[in-house]
C-alpha cells in the first residue's frame, strides 16, 4: 500500500488511471471473518457514481465502494518471469489460434469470427486481437448475428492477467449482460525439459488421429468437422501408447508444432492406469519430435480445477501466464 512520508495510507489513484494496474485496501462494513480491510489487486476497469470496478488476474471482477478506501496506488507491470521462455499474450493467442483452427472465420476489423459447428468453444468464438472497426457495442451486434446465422450462440474469447490482456473488454462484456461461462488458464515453459523427463518409449506417433487414437479422447461421437479442428496446425502430431490386447490405447496426446513453440493438446489416460507415469511419457515423446522441428518452447491449456493435471504441469516446469474465458451472448 502507499504510505506517505508520515506514515499514514494514502489514496493515489484517481479516475484517470481506469486501464492501468493498481493495488488497492478498502474498510471492510462490516470487519469480514474478523478483518478489518481487504486488499485487491487488478486493472481498474472503470470508476464512475462513487464505485470502482477491478478485474483481477483471474478475470474476477470487483466492485470497491469510493467511500472504502483507504490507500491504493498504481503499480508496475506484472515482472517479467524468470525461468522459462520469454511470452507476450499476443504472440500466445495467435500461436494457440493457429493450433485449433475453425472451419469457417470472418474477419471482423481484427477481431477473427471463428465457427466450426459447436465442436468446442475455442473454435466457435470470436477472438477480440485489437480494434473491430466497429464501436463495441455494434461489434457484439455482428458477432451475434455472424453466429446466429449459423445456429450457433454468440460467444467471444478474452484474456486476463498478463500484459495486454482485456481486463477492460471483460469489464464491459459484463455491464452489457454477457456471462462468463468457462475460465481456464495457459501455461508455459521450456521444452526441453519435457522431453528429458522421460524416453517416451512405447509411444506411437503418427500424423493423423486414427481409429484407435479417438477411442480414447474424451469427446465421444467426432465428427468429420470435429477431425478438421484436430488435423489443424502448422505441425500436428497424435501420440498413442497402444493398450494391452489391441484395446483402446493407454493413453494418448496432441502436439502442434510452430516455430520456437509446441502445444499440448488431448493428453488422456486410460483411468485405469493414471498415476503410472503414461501421461509423462506421452508428452516427452512428442516433446522430442517438436524439439527436432525446432521449437524450443512449450504451452498447454488447463482447467483450473483440475488439480492433477495442474500438479503434472507444474512438476514439468509450466507455470501460468494468464486466464482465458469465453463470454456468452444472453
Amino acid at each position: 500500500m502507499e504510505i506517505s512520508a508520515s506514515g499514514r495510507l494514502e489514496v493515489r489513484i484517481t479516475a484517470a488511471d481506469v486501464g492501468k494496474r493498481v493495488s488497492v485496501r478498502r474498510l471492510n462494513d462490516p470487519p469480514t471473518e474478523g478483518e478489518k480491510f481487504t486488499d485487491t489487486v487488478g486493472v481498474l476497469a472503470s470508476w464512475d457514481d462513487g464505485v470502482l470496478l477491478i478485474t483481477r488476474k483471474s478475470g474476477e471482477t470487483v466492485h470497491i465502494p469510493e467511500a472504502s478506501l483507504v490507500a491504493g496506488k498504481v503499480v508496475p507491470p506484472a515482472p517479467a518471469r524468470r525461468r522459462g521462455p520469454a511470452a507476450s499474450y499476443e504472440e500466445l493467442a495467435h500461436v494457440s489460434a493457429r493450433a485449433w483452427r475453425p472451419v469457417e472465420s470472418e474477419r471482423l476489423g481484427e477481431w477473427e469470427l471463428r465457427a466450426a459447428a459447436g465442436f468446442t468453444r475455442r473454435a466457435n468464438s470470436a477472438l477480440p486481437l485489437g480494434d473491430p472497426g466497429l464501436p463495441l457495442p455494434a461489434a457484439l451486434d455482428a458477432v451475434r448475428r455472424w453466429y446466429g446465422d449459423r445456429g450457433l450462440p454468440a460467444y467471444v474469447q478474452t484474456a486476463t492477467g498478463a500484459e495486454g490482456t482485456q481486463e477492460l473488454l471483460c469489464a464491459e462484456l459484463e455491464r452489457l449482460g454477457w456471462t462468463r461461462e468457462v475460465t481456464a488458464e495457459l501455461w508455459i515453459g521450456a521444452l526441453a525439459p519435457v522431453a528429458d523427463r522421460d524416453e517416451g518409449a512405447g509411444v506411437v506417433l503418427s500424423r493423423e488421429a486414427d481409429d484407435a487414437w479417438l477411442t480414447r479422447y474424451q469427446r465421444k461421437g467426432v465428427s468429420e468437422v470435429a477431425l478438421k479442428v484436430l488435423g489443424s496446425g502448422p505441425s500436428v502430431w497424435f501420440a498413442t501408447v497402444p493398450g494391452e490386447g489391441g484395446g483402446a490405447p493407454a493413453a494418448i496426446g496432441r502436439c502442434v508444432v510452430d516455430g520456437r513453440w509446441a502445444g499440448f493438446a488431448a493428453v488422456e489416460v486410460d483411468p485405469a492406469l493414471r498415476r503410472q507415469g503414461l501421461a509423462t511419457r506421452v508428452m516427452a515423446a512428442l516433446a522430442r519430435r517438436a524439439l527436432e522441428e525446432g521449437a524450443s518452447a512449450a504451452w498447454l491449456q488447463v482447467e483450473a480445477d483440475n488439480a492433477g493435471a495442474r500438479g503434472l504441469y507444474a512438476g514439468m516446469g509450466f507455470a501460468a501466464h494468464h486466464a482465458y474465458h469465453h463470454y456468452r451472448s444472453v
